[in-house]
């Protein structure tokens, strides 16, 4: 539970129809291996005490009473249990008779939440038997019952919230099987008053094409809801007499499926939910409204804060989809993004000429792939398309030669201009020495450069176009008014481990000539090549030497930016997601130095060049990250040095 983590466990039980001695055994042995198991929520299908296809079996006093005697037997036995778990059973109450879930936990009937849309259609009759359950009954919602001889005070009603005292975030509402499959579910209201699971007890027949638009609506009604749903549906057992039952049981957090059952299979079925993530969602949205607290019925529980082991997938990769075939889909979209977006600049400002500064490297080469494209758009003739290599002081033979490579290969209009001589005058200005590798070395030749794209632009009546990533933004990894600054960005809000598969993406896509240079490129070590090469003509300064792996740096990056994690949580998701690759010591080194650069450089951010959002993830100061440049790093600091390698 630590961190936000609640292990779900969806049940299907055995179950024999109409023996609720049975079920209840059942129901006990599942949910206390399900505890066992470190699930802290553990949900039952619907009427799974009885059986949903009891029939006209509902209307007799045995069976209403032998469910009750099954769940004061249930509540008895996990009376020591550690999770919350819900069962379905009839419950009669006012001369009517409702389909309901019991909320149950350490011996204790936390509450009863009835069934509000009754199916009367095909092979579903339950109007015969049910009643549509009340959002609250007319005395606020508490009814006396008798439970093991002992009369207690129970909520009662179809919008009720369950929530944990020690993760107040911990918070789930119950749906029951129709509830989801309806325009307005009962669950809106649950989600708008805090839940952030929301648990549907259910017996769902299984015809020819169900499974897909089941889970269709469960990953559209999570998404919406920014939350996750389990979905806990009957199987074997129930009658057929004239349907069957597949034991569909699924769990899925704001759209994705966490874990889904196959078919016809009975069982537990686990999914670590991060309902922290999901708060902070719903906080990041601006058109989620919390419901008045007078629209629900509220219900504490207490449950001390264990650490979860984490079964779900921690992807070392968060910025790239896995699947060559998404992933190729999103390559194509994210450059085609790009390119509209520089399109749309180039003709809004009537201009039919873009120069770039193509050093060989990774960025500046996906640079130029985006003004390849947004030019065919624009329908611009290429050698409007000015490629400039400035040779200097570190720069090495074999991204020279790429560079050149590129330009040609594209139709660009290459230019090549050395600044060597205007660097060493500008040193001689400012009195820095020529053997004095320092910051002055390094940003006087990053300026050099940005001073004669600019002004090529200007002479030709062109735009400038960057080439900086998000991660070099991130980690300010950028000279302040040399590669920090252009006219438009393209490559702003693209992270350093996706403009690999962006350009590896454009390699399968053309020539063989070509392509051999952009995987020659893909393989050249990523350098600022601001210092002399090594005496071989090799690159010397390798930036992930320096700052750190690009790797490490975009997946603390995405937890920062996209949920706000604290360094702790963020610390142990990278312990899990790089296992055997990364020692947990290397891993807190680079997540300290991430948070120091990433305060300590925000003043670049904030004065950034236009450029397209391709991701939910950027740093444009106009939009998505605002922050004070004078921000103090301290509190996050004091996180880190609580953290043990």
């Amino acid at each position: 539970m630590k961190d936000g983590f609640i292990k779900i466990a969806c049940v299907t039980p055995a179950l024999r129809v109409a023996d609720c001695d049975y079920n209840a055994v059942q129901i006990v042995d599942t949910e206390k291996k399900a505890a066992a198991a470190g699930a802290k929520l553990v949900v039952f299908p619907e009427l799974c005490i009885t059986g949903y296809t009891c029939g006209d079996l509902f209307l007799q006093q045995s069976l209403l009473q032998g469910a009750w005697s099954a769940l004061e037997m249930i509540l008895r036995e996990t009376a020591q249990s550690s999770a919350v778990f819900l069962a379905g059973l009839p419950f009669a109450w006012n001369d009517a008779l409702y389909n309901c879930a019991a909320v149950c936990y350490r011996g204790q009937l936390l509450g009863l939440v009835p069934k509000q849309n009754i199916p009367n259609y095909s092979e579903f009759y339950e109007m015969r038997h049910f009643t549509s359950g009340p959002d609250a009954t007319p005395d606020g919602a508490i009814i006396s019952i008798s439970v093991s001889e002992r009369m207690v005070f129970v909520p009662f009603g179809a919008k009720q919230i369950f929530s944990c005292t020690q993760m107040p975030d911990f918070s789930f509402g119950v749906e029951i099987c129709e509830d989801v499959w309806v325009g307005d579910t009962p669950s809106v209201k649950m989600a708008a008053g805090g839940a952030t699971i929301i648990a549907n007890l259910s017996c769902s027949d299984e015809i020819i094409g169900k499974e897909n638009y089941r889970r269709t609506i469960l990953q559209a009604k999570s998404g919406s809801l920014l939350c996750a749903y389990a979905y806990a549906d009957a199987g074997f057992g129930e009658s057929t007499q004239d349907m069957v039952f597949a034991g569909h049981n699924l769990i899925v957090e704001n759209g994705s499926v966490l874990e889904e059952s196959k078919l016809f299979t009975d069982g537990i079925l686990y999914a670590d939910v991060d309902v922290q993530r999901l708060a902070s969602e719903r906080r990041r949205s601006n058109t989620f409204s919390p419901l008045p607290a007078d629209e629900i019925i509220r219900s504490n529980f207490s449950m001390s804060l264990e650490e979860t082991k984490l079964s779900r997938l921690i992807d070392p990769a968060p910025f790239v989809p896995s699947g060559n075939q998404e992933l190729a889909q999103r390559c194509e979209k994210i450059i085609t993004l790009q390119a509209m977006g520089l399109a749309t600049r180039l003709k809004a400002i009537s201009c039919k000429t873009a120069v770039v500064g193509l050093s060989g490297g990774l960025d500046s080469t996906l640079a130029l792939i985006v003004m390849v494209h947004a030019f065919r758009i624009c329908g611009y003739d290429p050698n409007g398309m000015i490629a400039v290599t400035m040779p200097c002081f570190g720069t090495t033979d074999r991204t020279y030669q790429n560079a050149c490579r590129l330009a040609k290969a594209y139709g660009a209009n290459l230019r090549e201009i050395p600044i060597q001589d205007s660097v060493k005058q500008h040193f001689e200005d400012i009195g820095q020495s020529l053997d004095v590798h320092d910051v002055t070395y390094e940003n006087s030749q990053a300026r050099e450069r940005t001073q004669v794209l600019m002004d090529l632009a200007n002479k030709e009546g062109g735009i400038v176009i960057g080439t900086g990533d998000l991660s070099e933004l991130a980690l300010g990894w950028a000279t302040y008014n040399g590669d920090h600054m252009s006219m438009y960005a393209v490559n702003a809000s693209i992270p350093k481990t996706l403009v690999r598969y962006l350009v590896a993406y454009e390699a399968s896509h053309v020539k063989e000539s070509l392509a051999a240079v952009l995987r020659d490129v893909l393989d050249t070590p990523v350098s600022p090549e601001l210092l002399p090469p090594e005496q071989d003509g090799t690159i010397s300064q390798k930036t992930e030497e320096l700052v750190g792996p690009y790797q490490l740096h975009d997946f603390f990056l995405y937890y920062v930016l996209r949920f706000g994690f604290a360094p702790h949580k963020i610390y142990r998701l990278a312990k899990i997601a790089f296992d055997g690759s990364y020692p947990n010591s290397i891993i807190l080194h680079w997540l300290k130095k991430f948070y120091y650069r990433f305060f300590s450089q925000q003043f670049k951010r904030s004065c950034l060049p236009d450029g397209p959002k391709v991701g939910s993830v950027t740093l444009s100061p106009r939009g998505d990250w605002r922050m004070p440049s004078d921000a103090s790093v301290a509190l996050w600091q004091k996180d880190l040095e609580s953290l043990d390698e």
